[in-house]
């Protein structure tokens, strides 16, 4: 079985506890995560070969962050490690109407700090048939972004299929650079996938029938195949998620889950995951994005940055009415 290789920083996330605000928080647990790390522990458990590549620091807690990435299966040997510090965020819970809330204190990480020295991409991709990547990972430094568009073309040059989820995150860089930079990321690979909003916000496309909204984007980004995700929000603790896949020949939808929130840090990643899982192995496009609607509403019922889940309960829960309803 061939590689699906993912890239970008790995961080240390610490939670105030329960529904407390960070302000108030007497203590915060602590998490590993990551777009593209939450996408590769997501893959490994559906089975793929899945191997993640990062920069951390070389000491106990670069190596616990190691250690609980391996632990679920996936190939850390292109790992690096080096001197700096681990990219650090904050989070507290959403509740009633009060939403979320991130504080990011990753600037200057050993990750941010790395150069193209650090990832011999060439070597990196050996026997691999996929290469995944997040607009997160441009935005950190004018470096990562080079990184990222070398590891990009290196990947096109080989034959490997390339999705970029865009993740478009405003507080890390400004709409102008992102705009230059993650569209000249995602020129001519094969999935993309954005959320509507960021769609219409980086792109400004004013388009409101979804097939026609996605060949716009595909046309203008000269992209094979583009996946929309549509998320309304009810509450702080109540979300409405659907998907849908376009490509010249095919438009498909999801469902729409309605899901209460144990926690919404990596739901998009767990979408991202299995979708690549169902293209990879062939699936049709009905069954991927289901597949990966599912997983994405499965993650938010799991606490923690990482789904834990195995093909058979997503596609339980993809042929179930939805309900939660207890299996015995």
């Amino acid at each position: 079985m061939k590689k699906i290789v993912l890239f970008g920083e790995a961080l240390l996330r610490l939670q105030a506890p329960s529904f407390k605000r960070i302000v108030q928080a007497p203590s915060f647990e602590a998490f590993f995560g990551g777009s593209e790390a939450n996408s590769a522990v997501a893959l490994a458990q559906m089975g793929a070969n899945a191997s993640y590549v990062t920069k951390l620091p070389k000491n106990e807690i670069g190596q616990a962050c190691v250690n609980e990435i391996r632990k679920w299966g996936v190939d850390t040997r292109d790992i690096v490690m080096g001197d700096g510090r681990m990219g650090i965020y904050f989070t507290e819970k959403g509740a009633s109407q009060r939403p979320a809330q991130i504080l990011y204190d990753r600037e200057g990480s050993v990750f941010a700090n790395a150069t193209p020295v650090d990832f011999d991409f060439n070597k990196i991709f050996d026997d691999t048939s996929w290469f995944h990547i997040s607009g997160i990972t441009p935005a950190l430094s004018d470096n990562l972004a080079q990184v990222s568009l070398e590891a990009v073309k290196i990947a096109k040059s080989k034959g490997i299929k390339v999705s970029c989820d865009f993740n478009y995150r405003s507080k890390l860089w400004n709409l102008d650079k992102a705009k230059r930079v993650l569209s000249e990321l995602v020129n001519g690979i094969d999935v993309l996938i954005i959320n509507e909003n960021q769609a219409k916000e980086v792109f400004c496309i004013d388009e409101e029938d979804y097939r026609k909204f996605a060949s716009i984007l595909a046309e203008r980004m000269n992209v094979k195949t583009v996946v929309l995700t549509k998320r309304r929000t009810v509450s702080g603790e109540v979300h409405r998620f659907s998907a849908m896949i376009w490509n010249a020949e095919s438009f498909y939808s999801s469902r729409e889950y309605s899901i209460f929130l144990i926690d919404k840090i990596g739901g998009g990643d767990a979408f991202s995951a299995a979708l690549i899982y169902a293209l990879v192995n062939n699936k049709d496009l009905q069954y991927a994005i289901d597949f990966a609607a599912a997983s994405a509403c499965y993650k938010h019922s799991v606490e923690g940055d990482m789904a834990v889940a195995n093909v058979a309960e997503l596609e339980n829960l993809m042929n179930s009415d939805g309900s939660g309803r207890f299996v015995r």
